[in-house]
């Protein structure tokens, strides 16, 4: 390995071990109530250091919310690269995204900020590496409900646009995903469970956009 290349390996080592520590503060003390010099005692550098790798605690923010999508992402890619027909993977996909908040709640979390504040963190620019994941991410749903739609697991007569029905399946989920995360609901019926909820929600949305054999 060359001088060069070992100094830019070091420095995105680096790069990461200051987003770990920033996450270990962020997710331990609040997004609001975190320093710049909270960081920089978690990862045990500098103030001044921390500055030549990040303008602000807004970029380390940037950062992390990347490190959610790139994360839901993969997952998404996995099952998009499987043997399965459209619509099972389209389900699979809605089971991941419950696990990912299950697994990663911190960065669902995030990626729920995202939604709502991006517009302004991103100030009007498309192509941060954050819009070109989260694109990604809802292009890989798009792409398997056109899929299902062509090996006949999902029905053209309940999908008239598939983007459309990509965006709508994720709000649903996350909505519902949403409702389970907040304390203990008397609208549950007695003995269910949250993830029972979940697994409802998946059924009746894959059911609202099967084809219903001729027969049936």
């Amino acid at each position: 390995m060359s001088v060069r290349a070992r100094r830019e390996q070091e420095k995105q080592e680096r790069r990461e071990s200051i987003l770990d520590a920033a996450e270990r503060v962020f997710f331990g003390k609040g997004i609001e109530r975190s320093t710049m010099d909270d960081i920089a005692r978690e990862a045990q550098l500098s103030r001044g250091l921390l500055y030549v790798y990040f303008r602000d605690k807004v970029a380390m923010l940037e950062a992390i919310m990347l490190r959610a999508a790139e994360n839901l992402r993969c997952r998404f890619r996995e099952l998009a690269a499987s043997e399965l027909t459209g619509g099972e993977q389209i389900n699979a996909m809605g089971r991941a995204y419950y696990d990912f908040s299950l697994a990663q709640p911190d960065y669902f979390d995030l990626l729920t900020r995202a939604a709502s504040e991006w517009p302004t963190l991103a100030d009007g620019n498309d192509d941060t590496p954050l819009e070109v994941c989260s694109s990604e991410i809802m292009d890989i749903m798009t792409a398997t409900i056109r899929r299902g739609l062509a090996d006949g697991s999902l029905d053209p007569q309940r999908v008239n646009d598939p983007e459309q029905t990509a965006m709508y399946l994720r709000g649903a989920l996350h909505g519902v995903i949403m409702l389970t995360r907040q304390p203990p609901s008397p609208s549950l019926p007695t003995g269910q469970s949250p993830a029972d909820l979940v697994r409802y929600t998946l059924d009746m949305l894959g059911a609202s956009l099967r084809r219903i054999p001729a027969n049936g």
